[in-house]
């Protein structure tokens, strides 16, 4: 799938789903998959560069998927192009109508537009989604408005998936995305505490900008970005947090692969949560803290031979 961030290299003409998309979760791919489906132009996600709300906060924003795993995650259902418009000033000030005719017409060539029904747009987001189909009606463009899906009683939503990990509520968080959240770094050495207690861990190191949930202990899916190293899927129990029983200042995330031994240092990782096994904990000692370990393992253990966790 090509990244296009200049406008002069797009592959025209397209059929555009239109949002910030982070998380691509179960309501994102409502919009997006009628463009999967038209045949009059090529498949495209349109998105923003930064998070809207970062340029005008002026504050960093973490994401639940970073560039490169939306672009993974879109390559996978069948988008041919991501196209990252550059969110500054001169986008932020477009009134609702330049947005459309000039960025979307003109310079994506759109021949169909696919947006969820929350849709704001142009300055000040004063365009909604009665003014883009009413202005791309004037040019002859379609525009499928997705109506907003719900699970249960919870509307699904970025922000919703977010406080869900926040709380360590897994379960909620995926049933809302569609799949298990994940976790993706390359693994570093760390202070090798783990192999002391005999529970060698992985360090991952992440990036800077990736949202990371709730500190505790989770069980885990790994999969390795060198299938020669791990061909399927192991499960672990892994640790986000400062590591107080050892005096730790700085956030680490650490994953044990049950019943593994080898050698993964700096390949990647992919870690999906399943389950929040409990908060992170100071203890008395370092005999206390390996017990507790144990008690971890176990209890994934008892979750994989359960029919409740898959």
């Amino acid at each position: 799938m090509n990244i296009i961030t200049s406008l002069d290299t797009i592959e025209a003409p397209t059929v555009i789903a239109l949002g910030n998309f982070d998380g691509i979760h179960r309501g994102h791919r409502r919009v997006i998959d009628p463009v999967l489906a038209s045949r009059k132009g090529i498949p495209t996600v349109v998105s923003f560069h930064p998070h809207p709300r970062e340029w005008f906060s002026g504050q960093r924003r973490t994401l639940l998927t970073p560039l490169d795993e939306k672009s993974e995650y879109l390559a996978a259902i069948g988008v041919q192009q991501l196209v990252m418009l550059s969110f500054n000033k001169k986008l932020a000030s477009l009134s609702p109508k330049d947005f459309v005719e000039h960025v979307l017409i003109q310079q994506l060539n759109a021949q169909w537009i696919s947006v969820g029904q929350n849709f704001k747009f142009g300055y000040q987001r004063s365009g909604n989604t009665n003014d883009l189909k009413a202005i791309a009606a004037s040019h002859h463009v379609h525009v499928n408005i997705a109506e907003l899906q719900r699970c249960g009683d919870e509307r699904i939503s970025s922000s919703g998936i977010r406080e869900a990990l926040s709380q360590g509520d897994v379960e909620r968080a995926n049933q809302l995305l569609g799949r298990p959240y994940q976790l993706r770094g390359t693994v570093s050495y760390g202070q090798q505490l783990g192999r002391t207690l005999g529970f060698p861990t992985a360090n991952l190191n992440i990036q800077e900008h990736k949202f990371c949930p709730r500190h505790g202990v989770y069980y885990v899916s790994v999969g390795c970005s060198d299938e020669s190293t791990i061909s399927q899927p192991i499960p672990g129990v892994m640790n986000i947090g400062t590591r107080p029983t050892v005096d730790g200042t700085q956030t680490t995330i650490e994953v044990h692969l049950l019943d593994w031994k080898g050698d993964i240092y700096d390949q990647t990782l992919q870690v999906q949560l399943k389950r929040f096994l409990r908060p992170e904990q100071k203890f008395e000692s370092l005999s206390a803290l390996k017990e507790q370990i144990t008690a971890d393992c176990n209890v994934v253990r008892s979750l994989i031979h359960s029919s409740s966790v898959i």
